[in-house]
């Protein structure tokens, strides 16, 4: 008999899964935002220092990972999740050694630049998704985010509380380290998955990649995290010097940052609980984009109390956060059956290449105008965003089922996967042989739960 759909907890395998790939996901994201906080300040000490630099040194990780997403979610459609991530780790760790022995500035955007070419993003965000029933997705996709979010976090404390101490150079090195520390997490915590996708396999073609650009909820959800990545690193090109002319030294920016950066998290967790029960998903994106809005238009004033300065960080990170966290849960939902690393590829493009656009026109712009031209282009992106997500819908609800099987083998499970993706209604199927559990993926109105368990008769486990 199938097990319902509606179980509210996570599998043993989901959690071991979720919450390695969260952990080497936030330890990457937080080797490359580490440097941000400082950046536009140790930038200073390098012989060819201009902004423009300082913002391309912020951001050029986001060009070269922009360029190779799509490639690398194909691959790990093709070859499989693990042999990308895991050699997307090692040449991670390489771009930020070179970063570290560089004596330049222009060495430290090359640096960078190779740190983006570990392109990872797609696959553990398709791998996470494999490896998780749909019901349970928003969750891990959601954990996911918010270790993102916690890695932004860290590196806004980490970053100024460690710099004083042992120098850009060495949190490069620290980049480096806390990387390989995440390789052995996913080579250990990490099951592998069969994954088959119904009517289609899993290599994309030319077809599926115009579905996927064309698809009007998920392109509004790849400009929104191209304007959300373009958006921050471009306002970290100004906002440490900000508070250093407002008279907050650089040791001192993670006492600023540690207690807003707590509240917001507090304030950030009831809306994402709210958004999802309620499916109110499209109103609370537009409630943190109008956060993310009104905080920058609040950086941007001069001469007022640093309690402005402050109101405005906490309100920045609510809606920062919880689009970070949000935006995943709801690509994985709309996604193809069986694009998901193409979906994210796609997805993780647009991010990228926020983050480099922002960099590098956050530094022309303080270069040539100022603080005044950098928060007016992020008004503007903030706005266009705006305006885009009132045509946003609430993501698709699946009915998931599961059936616990006798051990099969291989043949007896490609057959097995082959029959149920046939079948009227199933979506997706998920065959977990650590768990000897077939997951699957069904619209609520088509699927015909008879024809399935007539397939499985002869495969079930007895009782």
């Amino acid at each position: 008999m199938p097990t319902s759909s509606n179980e509210q907890r996570l599998t043993t395998v989901e959690r071991r899964a979720s919450g390695a790939l969260a952990a080497v996901f936030g330890l990457r994201m937080l080797g490359l935002f580490l440097i941000m906080p400082v950046m536009a300040i140790y930038g200073k000490a390098y012989a060819d220092y201009t902004p423009l630099l300082v913002g391309l040194a912020i951001g050029a990780y986001g060009l070269t990972q922009a360029l190779l997403q799509i490639p690398m979610g194909i691959l790990s459609d093709r070859i499989g999740r693990r042999p990308v991530i895991v050699g997307g780790l090692l040449v991670f760790i390489a771009g930020s050694l070179v970063a570290a022995y560089a004596e330049t500035l222009t060495g430290v955007v090359v640096g960078r630049a190779l740190q983006g070419m570990g392109a990872i993003a797609a696959a553990i965000l398709a791998l996470a998704a494999d490896v998780t029933r749909d019901e349970q997705r928003p969750k891990v996709m959601a954990m996911i985010g918010m270790c993102i979010g916690l890695a932004f976090t860290l590196a806004l404390i980490l970053g100024p509380s460690l710099g004083p101490h042992i120098g850009l150079s060495g949190l490069f090195v620290f980049t480096a380290i806390s990387a390989a520390f995440g390789l052995v997490v996913f080579l250990v915590a990490v099951p592998n998955v069969d994954v088959r996708a119904a009517r289609g396999d899993l290599v994309p073609n030319k077809e599926a990649f115009g579905a996927i650009l064309r698809h009007p909820q998920l392109l509004r959800l790849n400009v929104g995290v191209f304007v959300l990545h373009c958006m921050l690193t471009a306002f970290f090109v100004v906002l440490p010097l900000q508070l250093m002319q407002g008279g907050l030294a650089s040791e001192q920016h993670a006492w600023l940052y540690l207690p807003t950066l707590i509240a917001s998290f507090a304030l950030m967790i009831p809306m994402i609980i709210i958004a999802e029960r309620r499916r109110k998903q499209p109103l609370f994106f537009r409630i943190a984009i109008v956060l993310v809005l009104v905080a920058v238009a609040l950086l941007g004033l001069d001469d007022v109390s640093w309690l402005i300065y402050t109101f405005a960080i906490v309100v920045f990170f609510i809606g920062f956060n919880f689009l970070e966290a949000s935006l995943p849960a709801a690509l994985t939902r709309f996604a193809p059956a069986g694009r998901k690393g193409s979906a994210s590829g796609i997805y993780a493009t647009f991010q990228f290449a926020g983050a480099f656009v922002g960099g590098a026109l956050g530094g022309a712009f303080m270069q040539y105008s100022g603080i005044n031209g950098v928060v007016g282009f992020s008004i503007i992106l903030l706005v266009c965003w705006l305006l885009l997500s009132f045509g946003m819908k609430a993501p698709p609800e699946w009915q998931n089922v599961s059936y616990k099987l006798r051990a099969l083998s291989a043949a007896e499970a490609d057959t097995v996967i082959n029959a149920l993706t046939g079948a009227t209604g199933v979506e997706e199927v998920r065959w977990m042989e650590n768990e000897q559990v077939v997951y699957l993926k069904a619209h609520k109105t088509d699927y015909n739960e008879q024809e399935v368990t007539t397939l499985l008769t002869s495969y079930q486990a007895k009782a």
